[in-house]
């Protein structure tokens, strides 16, 4: 166990940074603790991969900067940074890493799909402006 690890998170256009550390349980993001993570639904979200953990969480800290994107793709990026960070940081246990896998591949893999570019002729990806010959 190495003291500091940096793990990167990306959903859409969100890129989320993470510092794990040993420490006493703290997580913030951007600055402010995960239990004031404002929307209900995200914050349960986010706090997925410390539940899989268990009691260990307390013997790390996280520190995760988000940018870009709106909050459910914040959310997505900041919990693919953290659960990658734990794996890390606890690498000698495999059991983990696979019951993170097995509850929920996109804590590990970033979600690759982008929004489609907008063509010509309409007012967005697959959108055209309609026709009438009457």
């Amino acid at each position: 166990m190495s003291n500091e690890i940096l793990t990167i998170g990306k959903r859409k256009t969100a890129t989320a940074r993470a510092v794990t550390r040993k420490g006493n349980g703290k997580v913030l993001i951007n600055g402010k603790p995960v239990e004031l993570y404002p929307i209900e639904l995200l914050r349960n979200k986010l706090v997925e991969p410390l539940k899989i953990l268990g009691d260990r969480a307390n013997e790390i800290d996280i520190e995760i900067k988000v940018s870009g994107g709106g909050n459910t793709g914040q959310t997505d990026a900041a919990r693919t940074a953290m659960a990658k960070g734990i794996v890390k940081y606890f690498s000698d246990d495999q059991e983990l890493e696979n019951n993170i896998r097995t509850y929920d591949r996109t804590m590990l893999v970033n979600d690759i799909r982008r929004k489609m570019p907008k063509k010509p002729m309409g007012s967005g990806a697959r959108a055209k402006r309609q026709k009438s010959y009457r």
